[in-house]
C-alpha cells in the first residue's frame, strides 16, 4: 500500500502553520509543557497523515489502514491537533486538551480517539511496537505501512536498536521511521548527552535505507520515502534534521522551550509570526 497522489505543498506549508499557531495557544491555555518539541515534528506529521500515509478518517480501524506510531508521546499535541485537522474527530475537541477527564492526556492512552493507535511516553518503545505491527502486516498478507515517529534522544534507548537489527533481519519493507532530530534533550545537547552525530549512517550500518534531510522541508520528506528502493528487504529511516520551536522566532533552538509555557503577549507575538493573526 502506497500514497502516491502528488500534494500541493504550499497549502501543505499553511497547514503546518496552523498547526504551530493552535499548539502555541494549547499550551499556553492549559499550562501544558513540552512545546519546543511539538513544534519541530509538525512538518513531519503533515507529511505522513496528508502525502504518505493512506487512511480514512471515516474507517479509523480498518485492518488495512496505515498505522502511525508517535513514539515521541510527551510531545503528542501535534498529532492530537493533526488528526482533528484530518476529520479524525471535531476540533473543537482540542479545547479539552490535558483537563481533567479529558480523553486528550498529555502522554496518550492507546484508542483514546480515532487514529490514536498506542500508548506513548515511555521512550524507546514506539519503534518495537510499530515493528511488530508491521510484521504483522507482512505475515498477514495485508498491504499496509507503519509510520514511526522518534525524538533524537529516544536513540538512547537499547530497545530502538535491538528493533532496528530486528527490522531488517526479518526484511520487513513497510516500517518507516522518522527521527526528529532537533539536537536537544531534557537536559542539553543531544551530542553531549550520547554519540548521535552520523545517526543516519548508525541506521545504514543496522541495515535500513536512511536519508538525512530537512525535516522542514514537506517535500524532501516525502521523496525521502517514496525515493526508497523496494524489494531489497530493508525498512526506512529518514533523519529528519529540525528545529526545536520551529516557526517561532524567539522559540526557535531554545532548549527553555522544553517546558516553559508561553504567555498571552507571547502567544500574540508567536501567532503575528505564524500568519495567524
Amino acid at each position: 500500500m502506497q500514497n502516491t497522489q502528488t500534494p500541493d505543498y504550499q497549502e501543505l506549508e499553511s497547514l503546518a502553520k496552523k498547526i504551530r499557531a493552535r499548539l502555541v495557544v494549547m499550551s499556553h491555555r492549559t499550562g501544558a509543557a513540552h512545546l519546543g518539541g511539538a513544534l519541530s515534528c509538525v512538518d513531519i506529521i503533515v507529511a505522513c497523515y496528508w502525502a504518505l500515509m493512506n487512511v480514512d478518517p471515516r474507517k479509523a480501524f480498518d485492518p488495512g489502514r496505515d498505522r502511525l506510531i508517535f513514539s515521541k508521546g510527551h510531545a503528542i499535541a501535534t498529532l492530537y491537533v493533526a488528526l482533528a485537522m484530518k476529520g479524525f474527530y471535531p476540533e473543537e475537541l482540542l479545547d479539552s486538551y490535558a483537563q481533567c477527564g479529558s480523553k486528550l492526556a498529555e502522554h496518550p492512552a492507546p484508542y483514546c480517539v480515532p487514529g490514536l493507535e498506542v500508548a506513548t511516553g515511555s521512550l524507546g518503545h514506539g519503534l518495537p511496537v510499530g515493528l511488530g505491527m508491521a510484521m504483522a502486516g507482512a505475515i498477514n498478507h495485508v498491504p499496509y505501512n507503519v509510520f514511526v515517529v522518534m525524538s533524537d534522544g529516544e536513540c538512547n534507548e537499547g530497545s530502538v536498536w535491538e528493533a532496528a537489527m530486528l527490522a531488517p533481519a526479518r526484511s520487513i519493507e513497510n516500517l518507516v521511521v522518522f527521527v526528529d532530530y532537533n539536537r536537544w534533550q531534557a537536559t542539553g545537547r543531544s551530542e553531549e548527552i550520547m554519540a548521535l552525530p552520523s545517526l543516519r549512517q548508525k541506521w545504514e550500518a543496522f541495515g535500513w535505507n536512511a536519508y538525512d534531510v530537512d525535516g522542514h522541508d514537506i517535500r524532501a520528506l516525502v521523496d525521502a520515502v517514496r525515493q526508497a528502493p523496494r524489494g531489497d528487504g530493508k525498512p526506512v529511516a529518514v533523519v529528519a534534521h529540525t528545529v526545536k520551536g520551529k516557526g517561532v522566532s524567539f522559540m526557535e533552538d531554545d532548549n527553555n522551550w522544553h517546558y516553559r509555557i508561553p504567555n498571552e503577549e507571547e502567544v500574540q507575538k508567536a501567532l503575528k509570526e505564524l500568519g495567524q493573526l
